[in-house]
């Protein structure tokens, strides 16, 4: 049997560095026909592996995979069967060949796996391939095909799966294949909504009712109130200039001042109602007793990041699994779009606390999707919100605003409702500063550590 030739020609001293060479021939074998197979014979050669147990083109891989099992460290079985599917799945979302990823993870169902053996050997490959499959990071995997799957009614979160990406590929434990193909899959999503968005607004105001583009949003004709009131914020006082002054004005400002500073920055503009007021004292007691040893330091790009994540947190969520005191205020009060705005202009001063912002949003979205559909109205009309924001003011689509005068009674543009606009948009070159190198939980840790310790 292969077991027995396997296990004869595996010494127990020389196990750990054996498990090493076994799994790297097995992560060089799946990157080498990956490349030249076609997708249906690369799923049957995987499938014959992991799951039927018979010999493959290589020679070489059965046996790789049997050192593994006798290694008896199912952790590291976990992990070989993670990185071979993020190898798989890496390559083909950069190939498009969708439909493969959708096939792989559909070989995770086989009834083959749940059947008695009488082998150990077996019997352990079993038992470990179905821990895998009912751990969260099969969960992950599943989400490469959340939207495809025509046979079934995704859930409401499957629809903000750019944001439950973000977990894996800012988490540098994880495999580079997924870390890579997580990253890809969240962007091309991204940019879908991006031109979906643009040229529904486009279709909008020119053509028919029945030959109008689908709205990419959940939030109906009202999309198009928001747009307008996002793109009217323009000039001077635009998002993306406000945070350009204020980058130039605190470069030189202590910490303390810093701080201070932020929170005008953060709410400028903004109405002074009483719930605003109470959103900035609230704000400010946080900030108030953040880093404090650093007050009279002056300002460096490290407490300019960690700062940023910190407000965040107060926004979001401060446990990574519960949302957050500040959060429950704003959209308890009806008031999504403060919140989206506020966000956005955190991530323009601080870039890199933009994959800290998704995965925080992807943890309200794993604690509310417990909840049914209608229970979550609200928080669905923030992330709706937060989207359009993100699209209309955070990226490389420049939406401009038109008076369009109806006839010789209509209000002049001075006086126009935002009904009198049309909207048109154009391509323009991405508005950003070069990103900080810190931007890897293991990176922003090492940096938490400095700012406690006083490095």
């Amino acid at each position: 049997m292969v077991a027995d030739r396997v296990s004869n020609s595996f010494h127990p001293r020389r196990r750990h560095q054996d498990v090493h060479q076994a799994q790297q021939t097995i992560y060089d074998f799946l990157l080498d026909i990956v490349k030249d197979w076609s997708t249906e014979d690369v799923l049957d050669e995987f499938k014959g592996l992991f799951l039927q147990h018979h010999e493959t083109v290589s020679a070489s891989t059965v046996p790789a995979l049997y050192a593994i099992l006798f290694a008896n460290n199912e952790q590291e079985f976990h992990n070989t069967l993670k990185r071979s599917c993020y190898i798989l799945i890496n390559n083909w979302e950069v190939a498009r060949e969708h439909s493969a990823i959708r096939g792989l993870i559909q070989l995770f169902a086989d009834p083959s796996i749940r059947k008695a053996s009488v082998s150990p050997t077996i019997k352990r490959l079993r038992q470990w391939i179905q821990s895998f499959v009912d751990s969260d990071d099969f969960q992950g995997l599943k989400l490469f095909v959340a939207n495809r799957f025509s046979n079934e009614v995704p859930h409401w979160s499957n629809r903000y799966t750019a944001y439950l990406l973000a977990p894996q590929y800012i988490n540098t434990s994880n495999p580079l294949e997924q870390r890579e193909a997580a990253r890809a899959l969240s962007q091309r999503l991204r940019d879908k909504f991006k031109f979906d968005l643009a040229m529904y607004t486009a279709h909008f105001q020119k053509v028919p009712t029945q030959q109008r583009r689908d709205n990419p949003t959940m939030l109906g004709d009202s999309a198009l109130r928001v747009i307008k009131a996002l793109v009217a914020k323009r000039g001077m006082f635009s998002h993306h200039n406000l945070a350009r002054i204020f980058h130039d004005q605190t470069r030189d400002l202590s910490y303390g001042s810093y701080k201070n500073s932020l929170i005008e920055y953060l709410l400028f503009s903004a109405i002074k109602t009483d719930f605003v007021v109470t959103l900035e004292n609230k704000l400010k007691e946080k900030l108030d007793k953040l880093y404090v040893k650093f007050n009279q330091q002056p300002l460096d790009p490290s407490l300019v990041l960690l700062t940023s994540n910190r407000v965040i947190d107060y926004l979001m969520t401060e446990d990574t699994e519960t949302p957050s005191t500040l959060f429950s205020l704003l959209l308890t009060n009806g008031r999504p779009l403060t919140l989206a705005i506020v966000l956005l202009k955190l991530i323009l001063v601080s870039p890199n606390s933009h994959p800290y912002l998704d995965a925080r949003i992807a943890d309200l979205i794993r604690y509310y999707e417990q909840f049914p559909r209608e229970e979550c109205q609200w928080i669905i009309n923030f992330l709706e919100i937060y989207g359009v924001t993100l699209a209309i003011c955070g990226s490389n689509v420049q939406y401009n605003l038109v008076h369009v005068q109806q006839d010789a009674n209509a209000s002049n543009a001075e006086t126009a409702s935002f009904d009198e606009y049309r909207i048109f948009s154009q391509m323009m070159k991405e508005l950003h500063w070069a990103p900080l190198r810190h931007s890897s939980l293991e990176d922003l840790k090492t940096l938490e550590d400095m700012k406690d310790t006083g490095a």
